[in-house]
């Protein structure tokens, strides 16, 4: 079998896999059954995938392939249901994963996003059985951005992930929670540890494959840039992308800046700028994500300033308190300063919804990715 075999097959597109199979001298229909047995059927080994013969597999094991995927570490449950998993990769790095089980939804109609969900698919109350499952991948072994907010920047960065990396986060949790899409429905988003549009090749070739392979669509995907723009405009140019949103958390450069060092390269009327030129799908609007962080930009006025800041945009914004952590200075605003922010937004006419944290008593809430290998007490 030829030398140059790739050592792992996960991450492969369609095309990849029809060169290798030809160097291999086996039939163009093998790649087919390859991408099939991966993503669709999501073996763990070549062992498994029995539409391939026994023989090809055997040489495919003798030239050193496998599938490739990540295993599991370790879990840990929350006491809300949401499991955080530390995944392993081949060179022993680690990375976060999180399940999010929503549970059934109930009757709608209080504005949340679960509600907005259900409208887009033409329901205006959960069908039988509904449940909107979440899973938060990762795209790079830690985190360059360095948002002073969050515990994944501690970590630096070590390296991108690769897309077999990121479609195996994805098939891991799949498989270890039993769920099947695109018969279960899951949505994906891109709000794991690092940035994923500082490792934009591989995050988008991974999009692809979970479309393509996996079977859950793009509009079930979002993707959260701290606001690498000029990669906002390479994604507006992707025929298959997942919906955006744009981690704010402050509405003048100033502040930004001090919370979010990367505004000094790209600042605010550059990123804004990039968000009313991106392209928006039918029923699609953008999201801006803001972590409110207490007597530092949860202020009325900073309320206001947000709403004249995105105002004419086609967007709501996401609420989210502090999830807090060790290492962070910042402390979590009371509730009721929360809920008073979102009626300044509501008031100046932008959708805004709160957050609720899922998974904060075992590290697992927004911003709290740090491959802890213990819980919170």
């Amino acid at each position: 079998m030829n030398q140059q075999m790739p050592k792992n097959l996960l991450g492969l597109d369609l095309q990849e896999l029809a060169a290798m199979v030809v160097a291999a001298g086996e039939p163009a229909y093998r790649a087919q059954q390859i991408f099939h047995a991966l993503y669709s059927e999501r073996v763990p080994s070549l062992d498994q995938a029995t539409s391939l013969s026994k023989e090809f597999r055997a040489a495919l094991g003798a030239a050193g392939v496998s599938v490739g995927m990540p295993s599991i570490q370790k879990r840990f449950l929350s006491s809300d249901g949401t499991v955080r998993y530390l995944i392993e990769l081949s060179d022993s790095e680690t990375v976060e994963t999180v399940w999010m089980p929503e549970g059934d939804e109930g009757e709608t109609g209080d504005g949340s996003e679960a509600g907005e969900e259900l409208a887009r698919e033409g329901f205006e109350r959960p069908p039988r059985g509904w449940r909107r499952t979440t899973i938060c991948v990762s795209s790079q072994v830690g985190c360059a951005v360095n948002c002073q907010f969050c515990l994944t920047a501690l970590l630096g960065v070590k390296r991108n992930l690769t897309a077999g990396e990121i479609v195996g986060q994805v098939i891991a949790v799949l498989r270890d929670q039993n769920v099947s899409p695109p018969n279960d429905r899951v949505n994906l988003v891109f709000m794991g540890m690092g940035e994923p549009f500082l490792n934009f090749e591989n995050f988008i070739k991974a999009v692809r494959l979970l479309v393509a392979g996996v079977g859950i669509t793009e509009s079930r995907m979002t993707v959260s840039t701290a606001g690498i723009v000029p990669r906002i405009y390479d994604l507006a140019a992707e025929p298959v992308r997942p919906k955006l949103a744009i981690s704010l958390n402050a509405p003048n450069d100033d502040l930004r800046t001090q919370i979010m060092p990367l505004n000094k390269k790209w600042d605010l009327e550059k990123l804004i700028a990039a968000a009313r030129e991106f392209p928006l799908r039918n029923r699609e609007r953008l999201t801006f994500e803001y972590v409110l962080l207490r007597e530092i930009n949860d202020s009325e006025s900073h309320g206001r300033e947000l709403a004249e800041l995105i105002h004419g945009l086609k967007a709501k914004v996401n609420l989210i308190a502090l999830n807090p952590g060790p290492g962070i200075e910042f402390k979590t605003p009371e509730e009721l300063r929360v809920l008073e922010f979102q009626k300044t937004l509501t008031n100046a006419g932008v959708p805004a919804y709160i957050r609720r944290p899922r998974g904060r008593d075992i590290y697992a809430a927004c911003g709290q990715l740090k491959r802890t290998v213990e819980v919170a007490s």
